[in-house]
Formats: structure tokens, sequence, C-alpha cells
């Protein structure tokens, strides 16, 4: 499912004296099945431009079309949109409530009308999608697992919905490392199974250049540039200027080639820079001060 965001422009407490813009005049395109991430420093428009795509929030001015229909439209029937994009809050646990896990997951399927044999299926499916063993953890208390499997069973639970657009806010925030990478792994067999379009907001270079095929950054209510992680992280200049920064595997290829080893400076993961590292090796580049 496409996006297209024409002229959209969002204005908090407008004609006030905290009147702040908040998006400005932002025109993007999102293909279908694509892996974005969405960057930029606090403050820069990256929550309010997500809660525009399912009409959580409504534009100053603009127009949001979702799967070429018009969002922003007041004939739109937002509840048709809301089963099609799906949005994961920061710290999403906070809104299980639920008594078991299963009916946690559940809960938005059976809100979709459908018969109990689909709700179960897609329960399923999603526990399984997010690294949850169906038979262990359907009948457990959301409350009494750990922070990071409490975070799949709030996304199991839009993942079930099926929706044709998933967007994540900060889904790794204040978690640890074990449990980041869990959660990213899962959200990459999620893409891969389900075939949506994924949007992952998040403040970690490192995560976006693992997962993402392209990256939008945002500074100061717009949008600089989208593009792919490698066309993004070899502008390193650019993102330090906005309060960013490239992946630190980046930074050490470029002290590694300042040091005299003939390495690639355009590098973003370990994979690619053990790979890197190991070819200049075994071509005798050598490192001196």
């Amino acid at each position: 499912m496409s996006i297209k965001i024409e002229n959209l422009t969002h204005v908090y407490m407008p004609k006030t004296p905290f009147e702040t813009i908040a998006l400005d005049d932002i025109n993007l395109e999102l293909e279908e099945g694509k892996f974005y991430a969405l960057i930029g420093h606090t403050g820069s428009g990256k929550s309010t431009l997500i809660q525009h795509l399912n009409g959580l929030l409504k534009p100053t001015s603009g127009k949001i079309f979702v799967d070429g229909t018009d969002i922003t439209d007041k004939k739109t029937v937002m509840s048709e949109i809301r089963k099609k994009v799906g949005l994961v809050f920061q710290y999403p646990e906070y809104q299980l409530f639920e008594e078991t896990i299963e009916k946690d997951i559940a809960f938005g399927p059976r809100n979709l009308g459908l018969d109990e044999e689909e709700v179960l299926r897609r329960v399923k499916r999603a526990m399984e999608m997010v690294g949850l063993e169906y038979e262990k953890y359907k009948d457990l208390s959301p409350f009494e697992i750990s922070g990071g499997q409490k975070r799949r069973v709030a996304i199991a639970g839009v993942v079930a919905m099926e929706p044709k657009v998933l967007i994540l806010d900060e889904p790794i925030a204040g978690l640890d490392p074990r449990g980041r990478d869990a959660i990213l792994k899962q959200l990459k067999k999620l893409h891969e199974e389900y075939k949506h379009t994924v949007i992952l907001v998040t403040h970690s270079m490192e995560d976006v250049a693992e997962i993402a095929d392209e990256v939008i950054v945002m500074s100061g209510a717009k949008v600089l540039i989208k593009a792919t992680p490698r066309e993004v992280f070899t502008n390193i200049s650019m993102l330090e200027e906005v309060g960013l920064g490239a992946p630190q595997i980046t930074y050490l290829m470029r002290a590694l080639k300042e040091r005299g080893l003939s390495v690639r400076e355009d590098i973003f993961t370990v994979k690619e820079a053990k790979a890197e590292i190991q070819r200049v090796l075994k071509e005798g580049g050598q490192c001196h001060d």
C-alpha cells in the first residue's frame, strides 16, 4: 500500500503565543512493500508526521493519500483506514490491558468482526512472527513477562490486524541490547513474511543501517532527504549539521583509513566492515601511524 503526502503542514496552537510549526510543507511518496526508517532529532516532526498517516492528527493544510484515498477528506471513513494503517506507539506495553496474552492480541482482530477461527489463526501467526511460542505464552498475563516480551505482545496485537502499513514509533526505546536486537530481528522477519510497508521511527543509526530499504531524514519540521542508507550515511556532514551522525562502524572505517589502511569509507554495517577488513588484510594492506 502506497502513501503520498502533498504540501502537508501542521501547526500546534495556531494564533497563540505558543504557535509551533511541527510540519512545514512536507511532500513525500512511500512505495508499497518497502521498509522505511524515519530519523531526526527530538522535535524534528517525526511523531507528528506518523500520527497523520492514520488520521490521529488532522493537518493544518495539505493532503495525504493512502492507497489512493484522500484521508484528509471529511467523507473518508477513518475506521477503514485504521484497519489498513497500524500504529505502534512508543512504549506500547503501557496499552496492554487484557488478563492473558492471547486475549490482548485477539482484541483487535475481534473488533474487525472476524470469526473466532480466523481470530485464532491471526493470533497464532502474530505470536510466531514476534517470537512468542503460542502454547507457552497464550495463558500468561501480559504483566508477568519481561519488558522486551511485553513489547512483542503489543506489536503482535497490531500485527494480528494484518495492516497493509505498519508504523512503529521507537519500538526498541528503553530495551537492553539483547532485547533491542531481538525486536529488530522480529521486525525484519515480519516485513519479509507480511510484505507490508513498514515505517520505523528510531534514533539508532545502527538499526537503520541494518534493516531499512530507504531512510527519511527530518529536521526543523521538514524532510531533508529520502534515500538509501548508503546515500544518507555517506553524507556525514549533513547528518552532523542536524544533530545526527552515521553508524559508529562508519566512523571506525574512516579512522582506519586515516591510519593508512586502504578500506572503503562507505561502510555502515558490521558485516560489511568485517568483509572489507578481511579483503584488505588478504591483499596485504597495512595500517601505519
